[in-house]
């Protein structure tokens, strides 16, 4: 396997303002995955999108056939481009991802998408586990607020301590705009 692949996980309406679990940051997050949307497809480079969905309606957020479901228009797939629908945190778990990425060759991924801590962080791990190379835009992800034992732990600081986990793992962290700028050649 040889070509890398944008993976573009949850950027969708619900964690957007206005939706039912907005995040910190998610707007500066989108742009940043926007472009290098815009730099895969120029440069030919495959595109895999996945979609959270639960299978309630009445879900807390991600609810099935909501509008908060949807994918960001943001990062909106174009028809050629596969939707992987989840229910899992996981990316890769009861869906068929990874044989998408082997139909097309693909042996490296770059990650994109929300929440930094739950569902790029599954995504990115098991894709390591797969064997994939694995480069994470950090600025092209985002998170949200957390809590621990009576302390509240800001979306910058699970932010730095899920890029640092996640480079730790093996997983390269760069910025967006410099993975763009070198598919752009």
């Amino acid at each position: 396997m040889s070509a890398t692949a944008l993976l573009i996980i949850d950027l969708q309406n619900d964690y957007f303002p206005g939706g039912k679990y907005p995040l910190v940051g998610i707007e500066a997050a989108a742009e940043a995955a926007a472009g290098l949307l815009r730099a895969a497809r120029e440069k030919g480079i495959p595109v895999v999108h996945v979609r959270h969905e639960s299978p309630k309606v009445d879900a807390p957020f991600f609810g099935k056939g909501t509008t908060g479901a949807e994918i960001h228009p943001a990062v909106a797939p174009q028809p050629e481009e596969p939707v992987i629908v989840k229910q899992n945190v996981n990316s890769f778990l009861r869906t068929d991802l990874d044989e998408v990425l082997k139909s097309k060759d693909v042996g490296a991924l770059v990650v994109v998408g929300a929440m930094s801590h739950m569902c790029v962080d599954a995504a990115t791990r098991a894709a390591l586990d797969l064997g994939y190379g694995v480069t994470l835009a950090h600025d092209a992800a985002a998170t949200r607020d957390l809590a621990f034992g009576g302390s509240e732990v800001p979306a910058a600081n699970v932010q730095v301590a899920m890029m640092a986990a996640l480079q730790f793992a093996g997983a390269a962290i760069r910025p967006a705009g410099e993975i763009a700028a070198e598919w752009r050649g």
